[in-house]
Parts: C-alpha cells; sequence; structure tokens
C-alpha cells in the first residue's frame, strides 16, 4: 500500500525525534530499513530532532514519521486537560456487562461525554441505571447487531470533532483520552490507538496474557504500517477525527473490524499511530476455554480482511533469498548449508550502498532474524496443521518444528515482562499459536479461499536507499 501525498503539512513548531534505536547520519537505519539523508535535510536536523520551520521541515519531519524513524514530541497537557477532552465525545458499544460499564464511567464521568450504546442487552434495565447513575447517554439497539453497528450507531451522534472507541472491559482515565487527543497536534493523523495492556489473574494463561496480550503492541511508539510490527491498531481504546471515519465500520464483519477500518484509512493516506506512551489496561478471559475461543475467533478474521486487502493479509512476506533460507532449514543438508551461506554472500553484496561495512552486516543480520522469524511463524503459527502433518513422518519436520519451538519462546519471554516460568510460557504461547492458527483455516474454509494463507512474495531490486529532503 503507498498512499498518495497527504497534502497536509506539519504545523510550524511540530517537532519529531528520531526513535532510540535509529542509527543517525549521512544514512539513517533502524533495523533493515535505510533512508539517506541529503544535505539540506541533514542540514534541518539537530540533536536526532526535526522542528518544523517551513514547507522543507515539514517534508522532512513527516516523511521521518511515515517511515516510523521518528515519533512526534508533543507539548505536555498540563493544565489543558479540560479543553482537550472538550473535543471528544466517549462511545461505548456494549451488550450487557454493567459492571465493566460502570468501572468505565467512573472514571471518564463528569470530564467527558459518554455515550453508551446497549446492543440488544438482555437484561438492558441494568446497564440503562449504570448510564443513569453516571449522567451518560444511553443509546438503546433493540436487536443485537455486533459492536461495528454499534459504534456507528454511537459515531452518529456524536457532535464533537473527535470520538473515542472505548470497550467496555477496558479501564481508561480521562487523563489518558487527554493524551491521545495531544496525538492530534499532527493534522494529517487520523486515529491513534493507547498501549492497550491485559491485567488478568494468576493463572497461568492469565500471566501469560498479561505479558505477551493480543491487544498489547508493546512498549515502542509506532507509525502504523503494513507488513511492519505495528500493522494495526486495535480499537478497545482508539482515538479518531470523526471526519477522517466517512461511514465508519464495516458492519458486514463479525471479526476484524478494526483492522479494516485502520487499512482503509492509511489508503487514503492518512495517519494512524500506536501511543505507547498512554497505557490503558484490559480485563480479558478468566476461563481457559474463553481464552482459546478468543484467539481462534481472531484468526477467523484473516479471510474476510484477505477478501478486502488483498495482499496486506499474510502470514509472511518472503523474497527468494528468504525462502531459500528457510528451505535450507528445513532439508538438514550439507549443501543446503551452503545455498543459504550463498544467499546470505549475495544479501552482503546487494546492500544498499552508503554504508559502513559493520552497517551492512546488521542490515544483513536483521533480515536473517527476520526470515527465522517468519519461518517459525509458519511453522507454529498459521501453518501448524500442514507442520504437525509434516511431523509425523519427518524427523527433520519434528527437530525444525522443536527447534523453532523453543527458540520463539525462549525469545518472547526474554522480551516479556513476566515472571512466568519458560515451560508454562512456552507451552501458553504454542496453544495461542495452535487456536489463532486454526481460526484463520477457519475463516479459510468458511470463505473457500486460502488466499489468507499464502505468502507473499517480493522480488528485491538494488536499488538505492530512499532520499529525504531536497537535494
Amino acid at each position: 500500500m503507498s498512499p498518495e501525498p497527504r497534502g497536509v503539512e506539519l504545523p510550524v513548531g511540530f517537532v519529531v525525534r528520531l526513535h532510540d534505536d535509529v542509527v543517525p547520519g549521512a544514512v539513517l537505519r533502524r533495523g533493515t530499513r535505510v533512508l539517506r539523508m541529503s544535505p539540506a535535510a541533514l542540514a534541518m536536523m539537530s540533536g536526532g530532532t526535526v522542528t518544523v520551520t517551513d514547507a522543507g521541515s515539514a517534508a522532512l519531519a513527516g516523511r521521518l514519521l511515515d517511515l516510523d524513524l521518528a515519533v512526534p514530541v508533543l507539548d505536555e497537557v498540563g493544565d489543558d486537560v479540560a479543553a482537550l477532552l472538550a473535543q471528544v465525545t466517549v462511545v461505548v458499544p456494549v451488550r450487557d456487562r454493567p459492571a465493566g460499564v460502570d468501572r468505565l464511567l467512573s472514571s471518564l464521568r463528569p470530564a467527558l461525554r459518554c455515550v453508551v450504546v446497549d446492543d440488544g442487552s438482555i437484561d438492558a434495565r441494568a446497564l440503562a441505571d449504570v448510564a443513569e447513575r453516571h449522567g451518560a447517554e444511553l443509546l438503546r439497539l433493540d436487536v443485537n447487531r455486533g459492536p461495528s453497528a454499534a459504534r456507528n450507531a454511537g459515531l452518529r451522534i456524536v457532535s464533537t470533532p473527535l470520538v473515542a472507541f472505548v470497550d467496555s472491559d477496558v479501564e481508561v482515565t480521562a487523563d489518558a483520552v487527554a493524551g491521545l487527543v495531544a496525538h492530534t497536534a499532527d493534522p494529517a493523523l487520523a486515529a491513534v490507538s493507547a498501549r492497550v495492556r491485559s491485567r488478568g489473574g494468576q493463572r497461568w494463561f492469565e500471566r501469560y496474557e498479561d505479558a505477551h496480550g493480543s491487544l498489547d503492541l508493546g512498549p515502542v511508539p509506532a507509525t502504523v504500517r503494513p507488513w511492519s510490527a505495528v500493522s494495526y491498531v486495535p480499537t478497545a481504546c482508539l482515538l479518531a477525527r470523526v471526519d477522517a471515519l466517512g461511514a465508519g465500520f464495516d458492519e458486514a464483519m463479525t471479526s476484524g473490524e478494526d483492522v479494516d477500518l485502520v487499512w482503509r484509512l492509511l489508503g487514503e493516506g492518512r495517519r494512524v499511530r500506536h501511543a505507547a506512551d498512554v497505557v490503558v489496561w484490559h480485563h480479558g478471559r478468566t476461563t481457559l476455554p474463553s481464552w482459546l475461543g478468543r484467539k481462534w475467533f481472531y484468526g477467523t478474521s484473516a479471510a474476510s480482511l484477505s477478501r478486502r486487502h488483498g495482499e496486506l493479509v499474510t502470514p509472511a512476506v518472503l523474497t527468494p533469498g528468504a525462502a531459500a533460507l528457510i528451505g535450507a532449514a528445513l532439508v538438514q543438508r550439507r549443501w543446503a548449508s551452503a545455498i543459504a551461506a550463498g544467499v546470505v554472500a549475495r544479501m552482503l553484496a546487494t546492500t544498499p550502498g552508503g554504508v559502513t561495512p559493520t552497517e551492512r552486516v546488521a542490515i544483513v543480520a536483521g533480515s536473517v532474524r527476520t526470515t527465522s522469524a517468519q519461518g517459525a511463524a509458519l511453522a507454529l503459527r498459521h501453518w501448524w496443521p500442514v507442520a504437525a502433518a509434516a511431523c509425523v513422518v519427518s524427523r527433520r519436520a519434528r527437530r525444525f518444528v522443536a527447534v523453532a519451538g523453543a527458540a520463539d519462546a525462549v525469545v518472547a519471554r526474554a522480551r516479556a515482562d513476566t515472571t512466568l516460568d519458560v515451560g508454562r510460557f512456552a507451552l501458553a504461547r504454542r496453544l495461542d499459536d495452535v487456536a489463532y492458527g486454526t481460526g484463520v483455516w477457519s475463516g479459510a474454509a468458511r470463505d473457500r479461499s486460502v488466499r489468507c494463507l499464502l505468502p507473499q512474495w517480493i522480488t528485491p531490486r538494488r536499488v538505492s536507499p530512499r532520499r529525504a529532503g531536497p537535494s
């Protein structure tokens, strides 16, 4: 997806700062991404920051944001909380769950206008009592129509320029909403999501979810980009410009409607961000069957998203070289090792110019790590039924799956904030993968299409790094 130019410049005084892990210099590098800086662009940067003073610096700052090489430096909210919140209406789509709504409204009212959309609750009176007690507006749908329709119904009565969609199982404060509003200083921003962390109990799968929740996109702020580590944001706590949403969510989708909305916004050339600095808390499933069922449910959305967005839905993005590396790991033969060495050598030779030998090695090492992670994800998550069948008849397949599973669990746990032992963490992670992957296959069977299970193939070309700034 390559959005057209937005035509909306960042305002004078807007500041962006390079990510902490960006290697600065004439060629900026973050992981495997490189951006060559022109002399004019370098002159606009001071101490890793760019302050917008004119059209040129606005273009540079915007490009750094779009490539997720930089983050916005926002003014402190300070005493402006009330002014920021006056721009927002909170829409809470819910069916029953009066206790969750009570908890949510207790933290948001009266600072924010809140609209509770009752999506055909069985006990409508209990929900109405909660809304009345907190002075929130109640919009009743007599028939349960799903979260997309409920959000759209609330959206239609919003009169403020901003809307915040907040689920009833999320804990969020008015200050957190104000933190999201601060991001709208970027006029190209259509939507911004808080970091949604899980808050569960003491069972092993709940502790895993707390450390590695499905809705938690991590502690690093990011611009949402297809095929990246943050390729979408959930709507558990999402702030958006009302005029950017159009008709809102696709009501035909029972799952994945949040991903669909975000990708439509990106396709229109708008910017969407994951605001990791704003943390809210999600109450997850409390029984193992319901927890696994939710993972399965998330997986079922892949097929319908693939029908709408094509190549954006893929279990892996592979080049011929990446496929060769994965194939070598599967074959486990000496000649395959020689092929893998040749692939790595070619990657070193075709790395874009303008970087030092050390940086060249770092870029290729990052590509190999990414390829390894994709190969593991294919075997353990998206294609696990195929991998399981292969393990029945192939010792090499069993060895590949065992090594991939152990390495994946160890790496994931090392990155997670948890005291859960590696054994139970690994068990929860594999169950997570199997449940999600089963959902993907279920959705594919329902839609009679395997498109969502196919890797996206790209043919690399030897090109120079993209250039930022006027020559």
